[in-house]
């Protein structure tokens, strides 16, 4: 998923979540920090919302059921994916993959995952933190590999 991709599909689901979250478009605009009119635009697809509201909307509403959907369970991640190409973590806990993620190769405590919704890979040691993700599945098999051979 590329940074214009996402911006296209967010900004055509800006109205259900904020009616997902039962918010006014005052309330929702201002929690974006943009205007009122600006949202009335990008509601009725207008104008496409920034990368910037976008951040916002992801980061403020990462609960939301709506967001989830797109991005799976931790919005967050996939736009640090987006934004930096590649992301490494400090080694936080996940959930392990349970619902959004298949496993792509494991190599002693450490495996390559795929998210089913947004098409990124992460690498999860046997506790479940998170070392690396990235949309690159051939870098993330590399550093599969090398995080196996620093750590045998």
């Amino acid at each position: 998923m590329q940074k214009d991709e996402l911006i296209q599909i967010l900004s055509k689901k800006i109205k259900l979540i904020r009616a997902e979250m039962d918010y006014s478009q005052d309330l929702m605009a201002e929690i974006l920090g943009i205007s009122k009119k600006t949202l009335i635009q990008i509601e009725k697809g207008r104008i496409l919302a920034s990368w910037t509201v976008i951040a916002a909307l992801c980061a403020l509403f990462r609960e939301s059921e709506i967001i989830r959907s797109i991005l799976g369970e931790d919005p967050l991640e996939i736009l640090q994916v987006i934004a930096h190409r590649s992301y490494e973590t400090p080694k936080e806990r996940t959930l392990g993959g349970k619902i959004w993620w298949i496993e792509v190769e494991t190599l002693g405590n450490f495996r390559l995952q795929k998210n089913l919704i947004s098409g990124h890979y992460r690498i999860l040691d046997n506790e479940n933190r998170r070392w690396v993700s990235s949309f690159d599945e051939r870098e993330m098999k590399r550093r599969l590999r090398e995080l196996y051979d620093i750590n045998a």
